[in-house]
């Protein structure tokens, strides 16, 4: 099992989902797929991939994590695994799909 740790941007919009009262069901499925991320980051239903673009802050591989599917606007969760502390996954930002 990993321990998550998460940058004020992913923290921020995390907490902005579970006091919307009208994205209960987005937060649900946010929070769902991060319990699934800690337990197995390579989990089906996440799809995890990694992600061609920026690097994290630690100068490592970046990856994406679906939190929903087939849904306009679906969340994504972007995280990386730091280098200087095993076992911990870092949840960078969690942002709805364009």
């Amino acid at each position: 099992m990993y321990t998550l740790t998460w940058t004020d941007t992913a923290s921020a919009v995390f907490d902005s989902l579970e006091a919307d009262h009208s994205q209960i069901k987005r937060f649900k499925a946010v929070r769902k797929a991060l319990r699934l991320l800690r337990v197995d980051p390579r989990h089906p239903s996440l799809n995890t991939h990694k992600w061609h673009g920026e690097k994290c802050a630690h100068g490592d591989a970046m990856f994406e994590a679906y939190a929903e599917n087939n849904t306009p606007g679906a969340y994504r969760i972007f995280f990386c695994y730091p280098p200087d502390t095993p076992g911990t996954i870092c949840v960078i930002a969690i942002t709805p799909h364009p």
